[in-house]
Protein backbone atom coordinates (compact mmCIF):
# COMPACT_ATOMS: atom_id res chain seq x y z
CA UNK A 1 0.00 0.00 0.00
CA UNK A 2 1.11 3.58 -0.63
CA UNK A 3 2.57 5.48 2.24
CA UNK A 4 2.39 9.46 3.36
CA UNK A 5 6.37 9.63 2.48
CA UNK A 6 8.75 11.65 -0.46
CA UNK A 7 6.21 15.15 0.21
CA UNK A 8 8.24 17.75 0.47
CA UNK A 9 6.77 18.99 4.11
CA UNK A 10 5.00 16.43 5.97
CA UNK A 11 4.34 15.32 9.53
CA UNK A 12 6.90 13.59 11.06
CA UNK A 13 5.87 9.90 11.76
CA UNK A 14 5.49 8.88 15.33
CA UNK A 15 7.39 5.83 14.47
CA UNK A 16 10.60 8.39 14.09
CA UNK A 17 9.88 11.13 16.38
CA UNK A 18 7.87 11.30 19.98
CA UNK A 19 4.89 13.24 19.67
CA UNK A 20 5.82 15.68 22.41
CA UNK A 21 8.90 16.29 20.51
CA UNK A 22 8.92 19.71 18.58
CA UNK A 23 8.10 23.20 18.32
CA UNK A 24 4.09 23.28 18.29
CA UNK A 25 3.25 23.80 14.68
CA UNK A 26 -0.30 22.82 13.07
CA UNK A 27 0.71 18.95 12.30
CA UNK A 28 4.50 19.64 13.75
CA UNK A 29 5.00 21.07 9.95
CA UNK A 30 7.61 23.63 9.44
CA UNK A 31 6.96 27.28 9.88
CA UNK A 32 7.66 29.31 7.80
CA UNK A 33 7.10 33.08 7.12
CA UNK A 34 6.63 33.70 3.63
CA UNK A 35 3.64 31.86 1.29
CA UNK A 36 5.80 31.66 -1.98
CA UNK A 37 6.01 28.35 -3.09
CA UNK A 38 3.20 26.86 -1.18
CA UNK A 39 0.03 25.50 -2.58
CA UNK A 40 -1.81 25.69 1.15
CA UNK A 41 -0.82 26.77 4.45
CA UNK A 42 -2.58 27.04 7.88
CA UNK A 43 -2.61 30.36 9.33
CA UNK A 44 -3.64 31.19 13.31
CA UNK A 45 -5.84 34.67 13.48
CA UNK A 46 -5.72 34.72 17.20
CA UNK A 47 -8.53 37.21 17.52
CA UNK A 48 -11.12 37.65 20.20
CA UNK A 49 -12.00 41.16 20.35
CA UNK A 50 -15.60 40.83 18.59
CA UNK A 51 -16.99 38.44 20.58
CA UNK A 52 -20.38 38.87 22.11
CA UNK A 53 -20.36 36.60 25.06
CA UNK A 54 -17.50 34.36 26.57
CA UNK A 55 -14.05 35.61 25.30
CA UNK A 56 -11.15 32.90 24.88
CA UNK A 57 -10.72 32.29 21.11
CA UNK A 58 -7.56 34.51 20.89
CA UNK A 59 -6.24 30.80 22.57
CA UNK A 60 -7.90 28.84 19.68
CA UNK A 61 -4.69 28.07 17.17
CA UNK A 62 -2.41 28.07 19.66
CA UNK A 63 -4.68 25.03 21.32
CA UNK A 64 -5.75 23.67 18.06
CA UNK A 65 -1.97 23.47 16.91
CA UNK A 66 -1.25 21.49 20.36
CA UNK A 67 -4.20 18.86 19.36
CA UNK A 68 -3.21 18.41 16.03
CA UNK A 69 0.15 16.51 17.28
CA UNK A 70 -1.92 13.87 17.42
CA UNK A 71 -2.37 13.99 13.02
CA UNK A 72 -1.23 11.84 10.80
CA UNK A 73 -0.16 12.08 7.07
CA UNK A 74 -2.54 10.16 5.34
CA UNK A 75 -6.39 9.69 5.62
CA UNK A 76 -7.60 6.21 5.09
CA UNK A 77 -11.45 6.97 5.12
CA UNK A 78 -11.16 9.17 2.44
CA UNK A 79 -7.90 7.76 0.04
CA UNK A 80 -6.43 11.69 0.37
CA UNK A 81 -2.39 12.07 0.71
CA UNK A 82 -2.23 15.81 0.80
CA UNK A 83 1.31 15.88 1.58
CA UNK A 84 2.12 13.72 -1.53
CA UNK A 85 0.14 16.57 -3.71
CA UNK A 86 0.79 19.93 -1.72
CA UNK A 87 3.57 22.07 -0.28
CA UNK A 88 2.09 22.61 3.22
CA UNK A 89 3.40 24.67 6.08
CA UNK A 90 2.38 26.68 8.98
CA UNK A 91 2.15 30.21 8.13
CA UNK A 92 2.57 31.36 12.08
CA UNK A 93 -0.37 33.89 13.17
CA UNK A 94 -1.47 37.10 11.51
CA UNK A 95 -0.36 39.60 13.94
CA UNK A 96 -3.46 41.28 15.17
CA UNK A 97 -4.01 44.29 17.63
CA UNK A 98 -6.19 43.32 20.29
CA UNK A 99 -6.51 46.92 21.31
CA UNK A 100 -8.81 47.83 18.21
CA UNK A 101 -11.14 45.47 15.94
CA UNK A 102 -10.79 47.55 12.48
CA UNK A 103 -7.44 47.23 12.50
CA UNK A 104 -6.99 44.37 13.02
CA UNK A 105 -9.94 43.44 10.01
CA UNK A 106 -7.17 45.99 7.85
CA UNK A 107 -4.13 43.69 9.27
CA UNK A 108 -5.71 40.44 8.15
CA UNK A 109 -6.93 41.70 5.16
CA UNK A 110 -3.64 42.56 4.04
CA UNK A 111 -1.90 39.37 5.30
CA UNK A 112 -4.35 37.27 3.54
CA UNK A 113 -4.28 39.36 0.48
CA UNK A 114 -0.36 38.09 0.11
CA UNK A 115 -1.05 34.78 1.00
CA UNK A 116 -3.70 34.50 -2.06
CA UNK A 117 -1.39 36.39 -4.76
CA UNK A 118 1.18 34.07 -3.97
CA UNK A 119 -0.97 31.36 -5.07
CA UNK A 120 -1.34 29.66 -1.78
CA UNK A 121 -5.16 28.33 -0.37
CA UNK A 122 -5.41 29.31 3.33
CA UNK A 123 -6.60 27.01 6.57
CA UNK A 124 -7.37 29.25 8.94
CA UNK A 125 -7.20 28.63 12.72
CA UNK A 126 -9.49 31.01 14.48
CA UNK A 127 -10.29 33.20 15.87
CA UNK A 128 -13.75 34.51 16.05
CA UNK A 129 -16.17 34.74 13.70
CA UNK A 130 -14.84 38.42 12.71
CA UNK A 131 -12.02 37.02 11.01
CA UNK A 132 -13.69 35.66 7.71
CA UNK A 133 -15.36 38.81 7.36
CA UNK A 134 -11.41 40.65 5.79
CA UNK A 135 -10.29 36.95 4.51
CA UNK A 136 -13.24 37.19 2.29
CA UNK A 137 -12.49 40.84 1.55
CA UNK A 138 -9.18 39.47 0.41
CA UNK A 139 -10.41 36.25 -1.45
CA UNK A 140 -13.39 38.06 -3.51
CA UNK A 141 -10.26 40.73 -4.55
CA UNK A 142 -8.62 37.65 -6.18
CA UNK A 143 -11.50 35.58 -7.09
CA UNK A 144 -14.38 38.10 -7.28
CA UNK A 145 -17.49 36.83 -5.12
CA UNK A 146 -17.02 33.78 -3.80
CA UNK A 147 -19.33 30.74 -3.31
CA UNK A 148 -19.98 30.19 0.54
CA UNK A 149 -20.71 26.77 2.91
CA UNK A 150 -21.38 28.41 6.54
CA UNK A 151 -21.69 25.65 9.02
CA UNK A 152 -22.63 27.44 12.26
CA UNK A 153 -25.40 27.44 15.02
CA UNK A 154 -25.90 31.03 14.02
CA UNK A 155 -26.27 32.99 10.59
CA UNK A 156 -23.81 35.68 11.63
CA UNK A 157 -25.77 38.45 9.25
CA UNK A 158 -26.82 40.87 12.40
CA UNK A 159 -26.73 44.41 11.46
CA UNK A 160 -25.32 46.00 14.34
CA UNK A 161 -24.64 44.91 18.11
CA UNK A 162 -24.31 48.57 20.27
CA UNK A 163 -23.64 50.54 17.87
CA UNK A 164 -21.27 48.49 16.13
CA UNK A 165 -21.24 46.96 12.19
CA UNK A 166 -17.95 44.63 12.76
CA UNK A 167 -18.00 42.10 15.25
CA UNK A 168 -18.40 38.45 15.05
CA UNK A 169 -22.17 38.25 15.09
CA UNK A 170 -22.41 40.32 11.91
CA UNK A 171 -19.57 39.39 9.01
CA UNK A 172 -21.97 37.76 6.75
CA UNK A 173 -23.92 40.84 6.45
CA UNK A 174 -20.39 42.76 5.77
CA UNK A 175 -19.81 41.10 2.95
CA UNK A 176 -23.08 41.09 1.29
CA UNK A 177 -22.92 44.71 1.84
CA UNK A 178 -19.38 44.65 0.17
CA UNK A 179 -20.49 42.21 -3.06
CA UNK A 180 -17.90 40.03 -1.60
CA UNK A 181 -20.27 36.75 -1.83
CA UNK A 182 -22.06 35.18 -4.69
CA UNK A 183 -25.02 34.97 -2.78
CA UNK A 184 -27.00 32.56 -4.74
CA UNK A 185 -24.00 30.21 -3.73
CA UNK A 186 -24.57 30.51 0.08
CA UNK A 187 -25.48 27.68 2.36
CA UNK A 188 -25.59 27.87 5.77
CA UNK A 189 -25.90 24.32 7.84
CA UNK A 190 -26.12 23.65 11.63
CA UNK A 191 -28.17 27.22 12.51
CA UNK A 192 -30.35 27.00 15.66
CA UNK A 193 -30.97 28.37 18.76
CA UNK A 194 -33.47 30.88 20.68
CA UNK A 195 -33.65 34.39 18.89
CA UNK A 196 -34.59 37.96 19.00
CA UNK A 197 -37.48 37.32 16.71
CA UNK A 198 -39.66 34.51 15.33
CA UNK A 199 -38.05 34.46 12.20
CA UNK A 200 -33.81 35.21 12.61
CA UNK A 201 -33.26 33.87 8.74
CA UNK A 202 -35.41 36.17 7.04
CA UNK A 203 -32.37 37.85 6.07
CA UNK A 204 -30.39 35.03 4.74
CA UNK A 205 -33.52 33.63 2.69
CA UNK A 206 -33.99 37.13 1.17
CA UNK A 207 -30.26 37.30 -0.55
CA UNK A 208 -30.94 34.23 -1.80
CA UNK A 209 -28.83 31.75 0.57
CA UNK A 210 -29.83 28.50 1.40
CA UNK A 211 -30.41 27.91 5.16
CA UNK A 212 -30.83 24.38 6.59
CA UNK A 213 -31.55 24.32 10.04
CA UNK A 214 -29.97 21.89 12.69
CA UNK A 215 -33.49 20.27 13.38
CA UNK A 216 -33.52 19.08 9.55
CA UNK A 217 -30.46 17.33 10.32
CA UNK A 218 -31.22 15.78 13.16
CA UNK A 219 -30.32 12.03 13.31
CA UNK A 220 -29.55 12.16 9.28
CA UNK A 221 -26.84 11.62 7.11
CA UNK A 222 -25.78 14.31 5.42
CA UNK A 223 -24.42 13.24 2.44
CA UNK A 224 -27.59 13.62 0.24
CA UNK A 225 -27.58 17.15 1.25
CA UNK A 226 -24.52 17.96 0.49
CA UNK A 227 -24.89 16.32 -3.14
CA UNK A 228 -27.26 18.77 -3.26
CA UNK A 229 -24.83 21.60 -2.07
CA UNK A 230 -22.36 20.15 -4.33
CA UNK A 231 -24.76 21.22 -7.35
CA UNK A 232 -25.27 24.63 -6.00
CA UNK A 233 -21.81 25.64 -5.72
CA UNK A 234 -20.85 24.14 -9.00
CA UNK A 235 -17.11 24.47 -10.53
CA UNK A 236 -16.30 28.40 -9.47
CA UNK A 237 -14.55 29.46 -6.23
CA UNK A 238 -15.85 28.68 -2.90
CA UNK A 239 -14.71 29.41 0.63
CA UNK A 240 -15.61 26.65 3.99
CA UNK A 241 -15.98 28.81 6.74
CA UNK A 242 -17.11 26.48 9.66
CA UNK A 243 -17.75 27.70 13.36
CA UNK A 244 -17.11 25.04 15.83
CA UNK A 245 -20.60 26.15 17.22
CA UNK A 246 -22.07 23.97 14.84
CA UNK A 247 -21.51 21.23 16.64
CA UNK A 248 -23.46 20.12 19.07
CA UNK A 249 -21.86 21.66 22.57
CA UNK A 250 -21.36 17.82 24.25
CA UNK A 251 -19.24 17.23 21.52
CA UNK A 252 -17.60 21.03 21.79
CA UNK A 253 -17.84 23.03 24.79
CA UNK A 254 -15.12 25.22 24.45
CA UNK A 255 -16.63 28.23 22.03
CA UNK A 256 -18.22 31.15 23.44
CA UNK A 257 -22.07 31.16 22.23
CA UNK A 258 -23.15 27.42 22.49
CA UNK A 259 -26.72 26.11 21.16
CA UNK A 260 -27.78 23.04 22.55
CA UNK A 261 -29.13 20.18 20.16
CA UNK A 262 -26.26 20.29 17.30
CA UNK A 263 -24.39 18.66 14.85
CA UNK A 264 -22.48 15.62 15.64
CA UNK A 265 -18.92 14.98 14.66
CA UNK A 266 -19.80 12.67 11.68
CA UNK A 267 -22.25 14.88 9.97
CA UNK A 268 -18.78 17.21 9.83
CA UNK A 269 -16.93 14.62 8.39
CA UNK A 270 -19.99 14.19 5.88
CA UNK A 271 -20.24 18.03 4.94
CA UNK A 272 -16.19 18.52 4.83
CA UNK A 273 -15.48 15.46 2.43
CA UNK A 274 -18.89 16.61 1.06
CA UNK A 275 -17.09 19.51 -0.42
CA UNK A 276 -14.38 17.04 -2.08
CA UNK A 277 -14.79 18.26 -6.12
CA UNK A 278 -15.67 22.10 -5.34
CA UNK A 279 -13.26 24.58 -6.36
CA UNK A 280 -12.26 25.73 -2.86
CA UNK A 281 -9.90 28.46 -2.79
CA UNK A 282 -9.87 28.59 1.13
CA UNK A 283 -10.92 27.66 4.78
CA UNK A 284 -11.24 28.72 8.37
CA UNK A 285 -12.32 26.83 11.61
CA UNK A 286 -13.57 29.24 14.15
CA UNK A 287 -14.39 30.02 17.58
CA UNK A 288 -12.75 27.63 19.43
CA UNK A 289 -12.72 29.02 22.69
CA UNK A 290 -10.28 26.29 24.53
CA UNK A 291 -10.73 27.87 28.07
CA UNK A 292 -14.02 26.14 29.08
CA UNK A 293 -12.88 23.06 27.59
CA UNK A 294 -9.55 21.46 29.75
CA UNK A 295 -10.24 17.83 28.20
CA UNK A 296 -8.93 19.46 24.80
CA UNK A 297 -11.63 17.60 22.98
CA UNK A 298 -12.79 20.92 20.84
CA UNK A 299 -9.23 21.77 19.69
CA UNK A 300 -8.61 18.05 18.66
CA UNK A 301 -11.80 18.25 16.64
CA UNK A 302 -11.05 21.70 14.88
CA UNK A 303 -7.68 20.17 13.81
CA UNK A 304 -9.27 17.03 12.70
CA UNK A 305 -11.49 19.36 11.02
CA UNK A 306 -8.72 21.41 9.72
CA UNK A 307 -6.93 17.97 8.69
CA UNK A 308 -9.81 17.33 6.53
CA UNK A 309 -10.40 20.74 4.84
CA UNK A 310 -6.93 19.94 3.63
CA UNK A 311 -7.71 16.52 2.03
CA UNK A 312 -10.54 18.11 0.00
CA UNK A 313 -8.41 20.86 -1.05
CA UNK A 314 -8.54 20.79 -4.73
CA UNK A 315 -5.06 19.46 -6.23
CA UNK A 316 -5.06 16.94 -3.92
CA UNK A 317 -4.64 13.21 -5.11
CA UNK A 318 -6.83 10.75 -3.77
CA UNK A 319 -5.81 6.97 -4.42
Amino acid sequence: SRRASDARNQPPSSEVVARPVGVCSMMRLPVQASPEGLDAAFVGVPLDIGTSNRPGARFGPRRIREESVLLRAANPSTGALPFQSLAVADLGDVNVNLYNLQDSCRRIQEAYQKIVAAGCIPLTLGGDHTITYPILQAMAKKHGPVGLLHVDAHTDTADKALGEKVYHGAPFRRCVDEGLLDCKRVVQIGIRGSALTLDPYRYSRSQGFRVVLAEDCWMKSLVPLMGEVRQQLGGKPMYISFDIDGLDPAYAPGTGTPEIAGLTPSQALEIIRGCRGLNVVGCDLVEVSPLYDPSGNTALLAANLLFEMLCVLPKVTVV
